[in-house]
């Protein structure tokens, strides 16, 4: 056996967790030598090896070998276990037990796929006990008899299932031993105990990967929840859902059956996601159902958690995952299409089925699988961990961190809800007992994380063209007194850079000139419209400077409309305003002349020139306010690197005070009214 190095977080967590802790790499000696997923393998090394001393580890690991070697059964050993059960009586093997009722002799009938028999006996006690038998099955000790007599009857069924012991610990206070044994690591420590605990080494994965790896846990802890997770191969995207835990279900890409995910109309018997905490779609773009309404039903119990059978609903909590493969990379993915290419038709342009879709993870910020990402150290047993996750089910983090988070106007209530489910989720792994104080850094963590992945979301339903997604600037407030923070999804354009190309219609770049107690700052205006009418400023609380300027536009707007925007009715439409702030200024004051253009371009569906800066404020009567400062306006300008200021008139002696070098490097646009600077503040 490989010697290891054990550093103080092995020793932390052997002595929090006496009896529940393993080596990682020992389960992994198991992957590949005998046929069972690695939490089979841990789940004798959590009996036999849970200890820190090398020789009870090594006697342990010997006698888990024996009984792997012993129990297991390798392609071409099918007869020797037969002929065993037969000359000793039973035969005690580790199976992937499956179970159907036999109509025709009204029987339960157990598969041992390994021994590759279908028609084992099984008592109707037993399938009571364990209905997971029913949907799937799963891994157990079982002891296969053979009755000799039976056998010579004709059609006589002479392997039974005596006994059965499934793979997963049902210990009642499991989640109570991780509560107290938790409060002894920080924060950061306790991320590092489970990614350990699934196999990974910390230490070797960036912060970004870190974070996919622990929001691929969240479905294990949060009921009904749904993801996806799309990138490139060989990243472990499925490895969660196959290895770690009995309580969940990986459906390979192919036909997807509605009595078996559902509920079997012809027998009342309840399908996947009843009989499981989480359901895996595996290489998703694989994936149909098999009947028409298939992708309806599914959409439905996204939604509710409910499904109906004739006038009968049946409530389940098994969430839906689904992970795939980018042929190309992410950046090309966006050029070419959305990112929920990779889905299946009748899904990938189906904005209803994304808006129930509470996370969309980056799978591409994982890197793809090698050695040196697995760890060698300790972590929980597995058992023990998926029992304590499925047990947190059932807890809630979320009310008692609520009164301290506002969220963004940007938010509908199904985006609100899937930040709220990603932020539990995260916080009932990092903090399993519901008794400790939750930390606002932790919180704050937990929060933009939910923002960006519900926010990913949202981008490909904007890209699909569906105009009322068209708000995503997605932030929050966190605390009494702090300020607005937004979030992006990181494999977009940065939004803090003025780039060249054109922003979308009713977005403009807006510098305020500040005031005695405020400096110059660059601001960005996003405007969307919609059927209704008024303008409603989305910042909460909204800057009372921005308000003013906010108002003094929309005046102008409805008193100029004919000359700005034609025969359009602005009253006829509603306008939902959002401002950014990307500097220490937050007032937005004297913003009147870049609001009115951000609400002329979306009304006109026009977008304005790319790397523009529009400059100035107006007044109720349609009057450009003066520009005191013009020259740092226009150096601040230059340091965001626009390529165009558009500035009042009455600022062009001050700008002849601008150095050469700064004069070469900004193109100077003069206007002398409103319907002047939208003309030239317009593509042409």
């Amino acid at each position: 056996m490989t010697a290891t190095v054990i550093d103080p977080l092995d020793e932390l967590l052997a002595d929090a967790f006496d009896g529940y802790v393993v080596r990682k790499d020992l389960a992994t000696k198991f992957k590949g030598q005998y046929p069972v997923p690695t939490y089979v393998g841990e789940f004798l090394l959590g009996r036999y090896c849970a200890s820190t001393d090398p020789d009870e580890i090594a006697e342990g690991l010997e006698i888990v070998q024996r009984l792997m070697s012993e129990r297991t059964v390798r392609a071409g050993t099918q007869e020797l276990f037969k002929a065993r059960a037969r000359e000793r009586g039973s035969v005690k093997l580790i199976d992937l037990v499956t179970t159907r009722l036999d109509a025709k002799t009204d029987a339960y009938l157990a598969e041992l796929p390994s021994l590759q028999i279908k028609d084992v006996r099984i008592s109707p006690e037993l399938v009571k006990e364990h209905e997971r038998l029913l949907t799937g099955g799963f891994y157990a000790e079982v002891e296969l008899e053979y009755d000799a007599v039976i056998a010579q009857e004709k059609n006589g069924r002479p392997f039974g299932v005596a006994g059965l012991r499934p793979i997963q610990l049902s210990k009642r206070t499991a989640l109570e031993e991780m509560a107290q044994g938790r409060a002894r690591f920080t924060a950061e420590q306790w991320k590092a105990v489970l990614l350990r605990s699934v196999g990974f080494e910390p230490e070797a994965l960036s912060e970004r990967a870190r974070d996919v790896l622990l929001l691929r846990m969240v479905p294990f802890v949060e009921r009904n929840y749904n993801a996806v997770e799309l990138g490139p191969r060989g990243t472990g995207k499925s490895h969660l859902y196959q290895q770690v835990s009995p309580y969940a279900h990986l459906v390979s890409g192919g036909k997807a059956s509605v009595a078996r995910m559902f509920v079997n109309n012809s027998n009342g018997q309840r399908g996947l996601v009843c009989q499981y905490d989480v359901v895996c779609f595996d290489e998703v773009s694989g994936v149909s159902f098999d009947q028409k309404d298939g992708v309806n039903i599914m959409k439905g119990y996204m939604e509710s958690g409910e499904f109906s059978r004739g006038r009968e609903s049946i409530r389940a909590d098994g969430g839906m995952i689904m992970v795939g493969n980018f042929d190309v990379d992410v950046a090309h993915q966006q050029r070419v299409g959305h990112l929920f290419g990779p889905m299946p038709p009748e899904m990938r342009d189906d904005t209803a089925l994304m808006d129930r879709i509470h996370a969309f993870l980056p799978g591409w910020d994982v890197p793809k699988l090698h050695a040196g990402l697995f760890t060698r150290h300790f972590g929980l047993v597995s058992d023990f961990l998926a029992e304590c996750w499925h047990q947190l089910r059932f807890e809630s983090r979320w009310n008692k961190v609520a009164p301290r988070l506002r969220f963004g106007g940007a938010l509908s209530g199904r985006d609100m809800t899937a930040v709220q489910r990603t932020v539990n989720g995260l916080l009932k792994l990092l903090y399993p007992g519901g008794e400790q104080d939750i930390a606002d850094e932790d919180l704050e963590w937990a929060v933009r994380i939910a923002l960006e992945c519900r926010r990913r979301v949202k981008e490909q339903q904007k890209r699909i063209g569906s105009a009322e997604f068209r708000n995503t600037h997605f932030s929050y407030q966190l605390g009494e007194d702090d300020v607005e923070k937004f979030v992006n999804t990181p494999e977009l354009q940065s939004d803090d850079a003025i780039a060249s190309d054109p922003l979308p219609p009713g977005q403009v770049w807006g510098i305020s000139p500040g005031g005695q107690d405020e400096h110059a700052g660059l601001y960005r205006i996003d405007v969307t419209e919609g059927p209704g009418s008024g303008v409603r400023v989305l910042n909460n609380p909204a800057p009372r400077a921005f308000v003013e300027s906010i108002k003094y536009a929309e005046q102008n707007l409805y008193a100029q409309a004919l000359h700005l925007v034609g025969e359009r009715d602005p009253r006829a439409h509603e306008f939902s305003v959002q401002l950014r702030a990307f500097d220490a200024s937050r007032g937005g004051s004297a913003l009147g002349v870049p609001a009115l253009l951000a609400l002329c371009s979306v009304l006109m569906g026009k977008s304005l020139k790319g790397g523009l800066i529009v400059v100035g404020g107006l007044n109720l009567g349609g009057g450009i306010d003066p520009l005191y400062n013009a020259v740092d306006v226009a150096e601040l300008a230059i340091e965001k690197r626009a390529a165009t200021l558009l500035v009042p008139i009455s600022a062009r002696r001050q700008m002849n005070e601008l150095s050469d070098e700064m004069i070469t490097r900004i193109n100077l646009l003069y206007y002398t009214d409103a319907r002047d600077a939208l003309l030239k503040a317009l593509v042409e």
